[in-house]
């Protein structure tokens, strides 16, 4: 019977603009013991973004007439509305107070995922990272360096879902891990021919991850160990469906 294992990796200090934040993960997996090959580790994205230096400071923000309109409509601060404006390529819907927006990274979610909560201040919000894949692969890269194993890197975020209520973790980056499991042209038990079954194996991942990051926990790195996925570079970005095939848009 197969059996995974998900536990925090401890020992990893606040992340601050400009730390090393691969050498930090690399120095608490040498106290917890190591990396085995094959290991996932799942790194929640709040950390990247500071380390990656994706912070501002709303003291520093003009809003814009478009801002100002739209926080006046929804009693919210004009500052961080032009925040998620400017991380925008689409606004998707609006209302109940929040912005669903399309990012430029091609995510859906709320706010174009600027968030004000586990920042380093009140009056700052957090972006996230300009390429999340990247940094997936930069951490991966030093890991493999600096301990001697391959393991597979996956960046997490907190997403809502269309049409059912609570948050999930979903990937928005990876390295070293095929996002998705293709199972078409296979066969059921019962011989039916499988046409459009692909599981979303890394989100699978990061929602499996959060058990133990937890909201409040501050326990930024997760590591499942005894899941089965395929090696390769990988993108995020294959899991973005084209707009022509999204019945949605």
């Amino acid at each position: 019977m197969a059996e995974v294992r998900i536990f925090g990796l401890p020992g990893i200090p606040e992340v601050r603009a400009g730390d090393d934040l691969a050498g930090m993960i690399a120095a608490a997996a040498r106290g917890a013991g190591g990396l085995e090959a094959g290991d996932v580790l799942v790194v929640t994205q709040k950390v990247v973004s500071k380390a990656e230096g994706r912070i501002v400071d709303l003291a520093t923000v003009t809003p814009s007439r478009f801002a100002l309109d739209l926080a006046s409509q929804w009693d919210k601060d004009p500052r961080q509305v032009e925040v998620v404006l400017g991380e925008t390529k689409r606004i998707v819907r609006m209302g109940h107070g929040v912005m669903i927006c399309e990012t430029h990274h091609g995510f859906i979610c709320a706010n174009a995922g600027v968030d004000a909560s586990n920042v380093e201040r009140t009056g700052t919000v957090c972006l996230l990272p300009v390429d999340s894949d990247a940094s997936a692969r930069a951490i991966r890269a030093r890991l493999r360096a600096e301990l001697g194993v391959d393991v597979a890197v996956v960046v997490s975020d907190s997403f809502g879902r269309p049409w059912r209520e609570g948050i999930v973790n979903f990937a928005i980056g990876c390295a070293g891990i095929a996002p998705l499991l293709d199972y078409t042209g296979q066969h059921d038990p019962a011989g039916y021919e499988l046409r459009v079954t692909a599981m979303a194996v890394v989100d699978e991942l990061a929602a499996a991850a959060e058990l133990v990051h937890g909201k409040l926990a501050r326990t930024p790195v997760a590591v499942i160990r005894g899941a089965e996925y395929t090696r390769g570079e990988g993108s995020v970005r294959e899991m973005i469906r084209d707009a022509e095939r999204d019945l949605f848009r």
